[in-house]
């Protein structure tokens, strides 16, 4: 299978996690428009799923390195499966409250807040599992994003003065994703092999546990999908059914799902030179990137107050500090 072995590779691959990451709720903008956020959702994990399929069975089956993906899934042991099944569920159920939040808030808010706070804790509880990095460098590297959140929350709240139809629920959801959100990696990474080339028997290589993990998202997501009908709902959702919607809105949706997907598969593959805690906590930089979107391509913030612009300012040059910091970590 494909393996990185070499750091700086593995911050470029970090990288293309944060462009992934930062990047996919765009397809949710733009369906959502006309499209139920429920349907969307629906959408969105079917890409994960087929992307992570095609993963395994392309680059996770080429090579001498490694098991392929079929010798790896055959010999997994129930633990292992159960980890990233229920990585899978974890991260659907703070999935879905930071598309509520999108939803509520705006893409400019909603990922400062939740990503920003689910990168603080992911940081550190992936530490834990892997203490891989300067703990010093990793904590000035947190609190610079701790920091970030604040400035985007300041933000919310000076363009709330002059906007009545800002919901003060979206930013408190955003915020509860963001803690769940900080955990679906640590049992993700429980599930895999420390050495991706000699894999320890019974636990999986990242292309395995991606599947697995797919899996879990979709079906869990039946589960999860009356919280978006009760918070993310339009007037005439109930009147939409999944067959009424376009075929190019389902490819948008499953579109949004495979960047997803793309992202998740890189962070967990530059995790076998990185560590965890450094290949997490780069791909969470995904919120400048999300940031950017909302504000320069959705306008999210047209017509809020110039001191809005000024902590959204504030906020980006806090986080390329935080993340300039991970990085040197090692």
């Amino acid at each position: 299978m494909f393996i990185i072995s070499h750091y700086p590779l593995a911050v470029g691959i970090c990288f293309l996690t944060m462009l992934c990451w930062g990047s996919w709720a765009n397809t949710q903008k733009l369906t959502t428009q006309s499209v139920p956020t429920t349907i969307f959702y629906r959408d969105y994990t079917y890409g994960i799923l087929i992307m992570s399929l095609l993963l395994a069975f392309t680059l996770g089956s080429i090579g001498s390195d490694g098991r392929s993906f079929v010798a790896d899934f055959k010999q997994a042991d129930t633990q292992s499966v159960l980890y990233a099944l229920i990585g899978g569920l974890v991260f659907n159920m703070a999935n879905v409250l930071i598309v509520v939040g999108i939803e509520l808030a705006g893409l400019s808010v909603a990922m400062p807040v939740g990503i920003g706070l689910a990168l603080i804790l992911g940081v550190l509880v992936n530490y834990i599992l892997s203490p891989i990095g300067n703990v010093n460098l990793l904590s000035g590297g947190v609190f610079a994003v701790f920091l970030a959140i604040v400035f985007s929350a300041l933000a919310y709240r000076a363009k709330a003065t002059t906007d009545q139809s800002v919901s003060t629920r979206g930013l408190v959801i955003s915020l509860v994703g963001g803690f769940l959100m900080s955990f679906f990696f640590y049992f993700v990474a429980r599930a895999m092999a420390v050495d991706f080339i000699n894999p320890a028997p019974g636990l999986l290589t990242p292309y395995t546990a991606l599947v697995l993990f797919a899996f879990g998202v979709l079906v869990s997501t039946p589960l999860f999908l009356p919280i978006l009908r009760r918070f993310a709902s339009k007037p005439a959702d109930g009147e939409i059914s999944y067959g009424d919607v376009s075929r190019r809105n389902h490819r948008i949706g499953m579109l949004g799902g495979m960047v997803w997907c793309m992202g998740m598969a890189s962070s967990l593959l530059a995790s076998g030179e990185a560590g965890y805690a450094i290949s997490y906590g780069l791909g969470q930089g995904a919120t400048i990137i999300a940031v950017l979107w909302g504000v320069f391509i959705w306008h999210e913030f047209r017509g809020a107050p110039a001191i809005s612009n000024r902590y959204l300012t504030l906020m980006g040059l806090c986080y390329v500090l935080g993340l300039a910091l991970i990085i040197a970590a090692k």
